[in-house]
């Protein structure tokens, strides 16, 4: 394992464990489509610039021109739809509790993979432990008494979101060798906050948001947007799109952490139970983790 995997896969733990905390935060004031409408244009702003930078003003618009097809693939399933129902699911839980939900990524990676990527199916211990992990979103889903049904959709639109960030995951894999990844980067945010404006005007704040929604908001888009999607599809086109989910791991801990510490949000046994079932079924199933073999007896020799 390189030392670069390393720290790009601890920054984006870090940094994508404190996006659930600032959607927490801003969900209160801005509402979800418009939040993350905010947030894709702001990180387009940082990134459009930097790739003009990089390449040349000419160069680099006619390589965002290519990429405007994957940019608008990837804006939908990989930030758009997902940022908008992990926004709206914090309306109804906490967001340690969203962070668990969202660790089902490489589950979701690992099934669709056996249609659309061969070279990751799973079978056997992994197969079991997609299962493990699908009963942990079932005991997570119902560990939110006092939420109600509210509670359990909130659970469930998490859920969703990783399911389109497996989608996406599995795409981008695919496309981060032949786009380079600020671009890709770019193209994704842009392709993102366009999906996103029809239904961001909709919900646009009747006023404007105290500072603390706003901070929020700019910190999702410069750290947990614009940095973090550049990292992703460099980790991408080294890593695949199976190492890369196992950020997922890290996740639950640090957006735990936060939300305790920073929130006051309390842990219930049935949110920790079902973090003990989905955290080991995504080790068995990534094969991070692998139960050992039990090995033949030599035959005895004939007498």
């Amino acid at each position: 394992m390189s030392r670069s995997y390393v720290w790009m896969l601890a920054f984006l733990a870090a940094v994508w464990g404190a996006s659930y905390l600032f959607i927490k935060v801003a969900v209160d004031e801005i509402e979800p489509a418009a939040m993350m409408f905010f947030r894709l244009v702001i990180a387009a702003a940082l990134l459009v610039p930097f790739v003009l930078v990089l390449e040349g003003v000419g160069p680099g618009l006619r390589s965002l021109a290519r990429a405007w097809r994957p940019g608008l693939v990837l804006g939908t399933v990989n930030a758009a739809v997902p940022f908008t129902l992990i926004a709206w699911g914090e309306k109804h839980i906490d967001s340690g509790v969203a962070a668990i939900a969202n660790a089902t990524v490489p589950l979701f990676v690992i099934l669709l993979a056996i249609r659309y990527r061969p070279s990751e199916r799973a079978t056997g211990t992994r197969l079991a432990g997609v299962l493990l992990g699908l009963i942990g979103v079932a005991v997570l889903a119902g560990a939110q008494p006092d939420g109600g049904w509210w509670a359990v959709a909130g659970t469930l639109a998490v859920v969703v979101a990783s399911l389109a960030y497996a989608v996406g995951g599995l795409y981008g894999q695919g496309k981060a060798g032949a786009v380079s990844a600020p671009v890709l980067a770019t193209a994704t945010v842009v392709g993102g906050a366009l999906v996103l404006l029809p239904f961001a005007l909709l919900q646009l704040p009747d006023e404007v948001p105290g500072w603390k929604a706003s901070a929020s908001v700019a910190a999702l888009a410069v750290a947990g947007t614009a940095l973090a999607q550049i990292l992703v599809f460099r980790m991408l086109r080294l890593h695949g799109a199976a190492r890369l989910s196992l950020v997922t791991y890290l996740l639950p801990v640090t957006a735990i952490a936060y939300g305790v510490l920073l929130l006051d949000e309390q842990l219930s046994a049935g949110t920790l139970a079902g973090l003990a079932l989905i955290l080991p079924g995504v080790a068995l199933g990534s094969g991070a983790v692998r139960l050992p073999r039990r090995e033949p007896e030599p035959a005895s020799p004939p007498a």
